[in-house]
């Protein structure tokens, strides 16, 4: 696959756009959505197109959600796909909207076009570190994931990467019963009471490459639970049982961590 085309919305310092366009001269960048799917010819010119809404800095409404202008780049990818007659296979980095009203107007759009949609995270379809695939069929009792990264963004990651392996277990998915969410002091409490199997937690922890030391001077202290309190200032779980009576958690823990990927 080559990336041949890009529009990135905002360049704020650190933005790599301009190094990765010199090092890669077949990517060109344009100045609008429209430009980035013609290649400045008037008409489609690509044969997928990539919608990543995040990063940036964007309004948070109440709930705490960042409102990434994901519908608002699939209206301009639409309006060519119009304006050309054809359509491509589109994939959404994540959630569709922020706005539950527009992310079903987003699928009722890929649906009346005939168009390949697909939303979530990219990690499931990722490496992994051992290799890992589950057998078809395996039986799975508990799952825990560890790591970093905020809500609304990152916890995707952990939850899809969770769901892509889990998922192939005797039956497939069920569907989930229920979802409880921890944070703050409300984490820790149920960290001490062992809502979930703290034993998995020390084990996703033992497979990163770069647990944050928990004392100074030192590379290979295993963090204690104090050391955690100290070191991750806003810890994050969602604990929630699966239909045909599975557990699985999934962990927040920056500060802790700097891995690239999650840990399960």
């Amino acid at each position: 696959m080559d990336l041949v085309s890009l529009y990135v919305d905002q360049h704020p310092n650190g933005d790599l756009t301009e190094d990765r366009a010199k090092r890669f001269p077949g990517m060109k960048v344009y100045p609008t959505i429209a430009e980035a799917l013609t290649s400045g010819t008037g008409k489609l010119a690509v044969d997928g197109v990539m919608l990543v809404g995040e990063h940036g800095k964007y309004e948070r409404n109440e709930k705490g959600q960042t409102k990434y202008p994901r519908y608002e780049f699939f209206k301009e990818i639409v309006k060519v796909f119009e304006a050309s007659g054809k359509v491509v296979p589109v994939f959404n980095d994540k959630h569709l909207s922020w706005n539950w009203e527009w992310a079903k107007e987003m699928y009722d759009t890929a649906r009346r076009m005939k168009f390949p949609l697909m939303a979530g995270s990219s990690l499931p379809v990722t490496w992994r570190t051992p290799s890992l695939e589950f057998p078809a069929g395996a039986r799975v009792e508990e799952a825990m994931c560890v790591c970093y990264g905020g809500v609304d963004s990152y916890d995707f990651h952990g939850l899809e990467t969770t769901q892509g392996m889990v998922e192939r277990r005797r039956g497939g998915e069920a569907g989930v019963e229920w979802v409880q969410a921890y944070r703050g002091e409300n984490f820790w409490k149920a960290y001490q009471e062992k809502v979930w199997p703290t034993e998995l937690v020390e084990a996703a922890l033992c497979r990163s490459h770069t647990l944050v030391p928990a004392r100074e001077g030192f590379n290979n202290i295993f963090p204690t639970l104090n050391d955690m309190k100290r070191i991750v200032k806003n810890p994050v779980a969602y604990r929630y049982k699966h239909a045909d009576g599975l557990m699985s958690t999934m962990i927040l823990m920056s500060g802790l961590l700097r891995d690239d990927r999650d840990r399960l």
